[in-house]
């Protein structure tokens, strides 16, 4: 069995400290009064944020910054390990990497991010958002919403939000809502009390080479779940797992939560959302497209299962403006629209183009019309023209 991560105080040294999954978990950290250092090879206003928070942080990955905890050149550890710090390597951190060789010679404890934000979440109730799309704003809309309803929950996600000035937030309850990454399989490596599978499709085909694999990495996620969230908008999702929970944005696929009257527009997406066959009420969103309709969706079925009322979770993600470089706008130069957005996958830049179709024509956006998953849009299929 491997050795536990260690929350009791012994100091962490994160390896590549700046990087987004890797940051949030040393932010959480320092906030619960644990030392943490790291290294990095730029200043940015992520590890500002971090060093603002305590984190001491060398400007280059070099086997001296581990030098204070022992003498690498001698061979010789210290007489205790407990000065020894937890290295934390992602996995873009090979092993050739001198910090990584360094924690070897000196017998530091060496975890993948992964192991740490497993054995945070092993403290609380966690919330674990997995899928192959939009993890990020649905990870995002869970804890804004909870956070709103005064849930106050710990927060661990891929990407920055405004309302806690990052990617991170130690909250004050026993809920932890995190990102579930499927990139490296790392995912199998957490039990939530409630799993959220959003879609499921062939990504990352360096470590996964055919579907049927991506799904078995989905389906041992989900039996590791209390009780797991999914779209039935998702074809693979239906033909593979039975959730305990459902949503969609189609009333006849006999979800548990739905929405219907929906318009999107450049301002935002209003909707009529049901819960079983009873309308909840209108939910306004300011973020665009079906896809953050969906992804809002997922947000509201959790609130519900927490117990929260849909009015209130409705007045907190209608004040939700959206994660960073996710369809963010970024200025306005001679007429010309600057949005930044992370979508790289063909269907991520389908639900993009989409949105951004629904954001040119305020007063004819249409509903797209289906094919069998929200994520699988062609922007063509919408009624206004592409701008370009």
């Amino acid at each position: 069995m491997p050795k536990p991560v260690d929350f009791g105080g012994k100091p962490f040294h994160f390896v590549g400290i700046g990087g987004i999954g890797m940051s949030a978990l040393a932010y959480v950290l320092t906030q619960r009064g644990i030392p943490v250092s790291g290294s990095d090879l730029r200043l940015s206003h992520i590890t500002q944020r971090l060093q603002d928070a305590g984190a001491h942080i060398f400007w280059s990955q070099a086997a001296e910054n581990l030098a204070f905890f022992g003498d690498p050149d001698s061979g010789i550890a210290l007489d205790t390990h407990d000065r020894l710090p937890q290295v934390i390597c992602s996995t873009a951190i090979n092993k050739n990497n001198p910090e990584y060789r360094t924690a070897q010679k000196l017998g530091c404890p060496i975890f993948h991010r992964s192991d740490v934000l497993a054995g945070l979440m092993a403290q609380y109730r966690s919330i674990a958002v997995a899928g192959t799309h939009g993890k990020t704003t649905t990870s995002s809309m869970i804890s804004y919403a909870l956070l709103k309803a005064g849930v106050d929950p710990t927060v661990v996600i891929g990407g920055e939000v405004a309302a806690w000035q990052g990617n991170a937030r130690l909250g004050g309850s026993d809920w932890f809502v995190a990102e579930a990454d499927e990139s490296d399989g790392s995912l199998l490596k957490f039990s939530p009390t409630i799993g959220v599978i959003t879609n499921i499709e062939l990504d990352h085909i360096d470590h996964y080479q055919t579907l049927d694999a991506v799904v078995t990495t989905f389906q041992q996620f989900a039996r590791q779940a209390d009780v797991l969230l999914a779209s039935a908008d998702c074809p693979t999702i239906r033909r593979t797992l039975n959730p305990t929970i459902t949503y969609s944005l189609e009333a006849d696929r006999g979800a548990d939560y739905w929405a219907d009257q929906i318009v999107y527009g450049g301002n935002g997406t209003q909707a009529q959302i049901w819960e079983r066959g009873t309308c909840l009420g209108t939910l306004n969103l300011s973020v665009l497209g079906h896809h953050n309709l969906s992804n809002a969706l997922a947000a509201i079925a959790i609130g519900r299962y927490l117990q929260q009322p849909f009015d209130v979770l409705a007045a907190g993600l209608a004040t939700f403006d959206g994660a960073r470089r996710r369809f963010e706008l970024r200025g306005n130069q001679g007429g010309v629209l600057f949005i930044d957005d992370y979508a790289h996958h063909p269907s991520e830049i389908r639900a993009t183009l989409a949105a951004a179709v629904y954001s040119g024509n305020l007063s004819t956006a249409k509903r797209p019309r289906y094919s069998e998953s929200w994520r699988f849009f062609n922007p063509t299929d919408i009624a206004a023209p592409l701008p370009f």
